[in-house]
């Protein structure tokens, strides 16, 4: 017995497909055929079902040791690299960072903080099960000490990178952004060999712990465009001017305003801003002898304020 199709055209334009059992037979000197079941019917798998057991119909108990001799292996994964990775090129990420094998580095480091937040050590091991190497076009491994060396080499070119990041931003919006928003805080540091690490106030509000202060600058929607950490003990007013002199001469932008909470921006800050830049503005919240002065010279009225104490206007 065989298995035979025949296919033949339709009123609909496709194809009607006609699947038969037959049996080969003699009589006398002639080989004859007959159809012993229409199958048409059946779905794909089932035929292809019948046509195993017609082909192992000699010795059926072979069909039970198929499956035993069929590896099933499992590829890299692939959709959430290719995914992240589209994004990253979308944003310029893959531009700024180049085609160097630290720049592929960092990208990986990126992307694998996207798929799965982890060590370096994880991000090796994510690597391993992804298809990071195919997608990124990384011809040679890397481990964990790899990634710690690229950290290093990020460092060398941050400016670089986030230059190159702005411009992109700026192209694609046509104009640089004019309103900056900045702030600060700090991290604990765990262990004794760092440069930056030292006593200073702790938002962690871990005792005996040295800490970092990190500044981020931010354009209009929240987007980052730098980030810089200082010494643990530096103050939040002494971060401001670095902010400045970073959006007039690496960014070069000329028309500005910067947005930063009271604890940055007071008057020292202000005269110097007043001072050294032209078309640099400010946005920041009063403090209280500054309400209390308002309020004396009747500028500001109690009235001005909402029951938890919060001012409801801007000067």
């Amino acid at each position: 017995m065989y298995i035979t199709q025949t296919s033949a055209p339709s009123k609909s334009g496709k194809p009607h497909i006609c699947t038969l059992l037959r049996e080969s037979y003699r009589q006398g000197n002639a080989v004859k055929n007959r159809t012993i079941a229409n199958l048409s019917h059946c779905s794909p798998q089932e035929i292809a079902a019948l046509r195993l057991a017609l082909k192992h119909k000699e010795n059926l108990s072979e069909l039970g040791s198929i499956q035993d001799s069929i590896q099933v292996q499992e590829g890299a994964s692939v959709g959430a690299v290719w995914t992240v990775h589209a994004i990253a090129k979308r944003l310029g990420l893959e531009k700024a960072l180049g085609n160097s094998r630290d720049g592929k580095l960092a990208l990986w480091q990126v992307m694998a903080r996207v798929i799965d937040q982890g060590s370096r050590l994880s991000a090796v091991r994510l690597a391993q099960s992804h298809a990071a190497c195919d997608v990124l076009g990384l011809s040679q491994g890397f481990d964990e000490d790899d990634l710690y060396d690229n950290l290093s080499w990020l460092a060398q070119h941050q400016s670089e990178i986030e230059q190159c990041l702005f411009k992109i931003r700026k192209q694609s919006e046509g104009k640089p952004p004019e309103l900056f928003l900045y702030d600060v805080t700090s991290s604990y540091f765990e262990g004794r060999c760092n440069s930056l690490a030292d006593w200073g106030y702790n938002r962690d509000r871990k005792k005996g712990k040295k800490q970092v202060v990190v500044g981020l600058l931010c354009a209009e929607q929240g987007e980052p465009l730098s980030v810089e950490v200082f010494r643990g003990n530096t103050n939040d007013l002494k971060t401001f001017g670095s902010q400045v002199s970073k959006v007039a001469d690496r960014f070069g932008c000329q028309r500005v305003t910067m947005v930063g909470d009271r604890g940055m921006i007071k008057s020292a800050q202000i005269e110097q801003l007043k001072a050294t830049r032209d078309g640099f503005f400010y946005i920041t919240a009063l403090t209280k002898p500054q309400i209390e002065s308002l309020m004396e010279l009747r500028v500001a009225e109690y009235a001005w304020f909402d029951e938890q104490g919060q001012a409801a206007f801007c000067v």
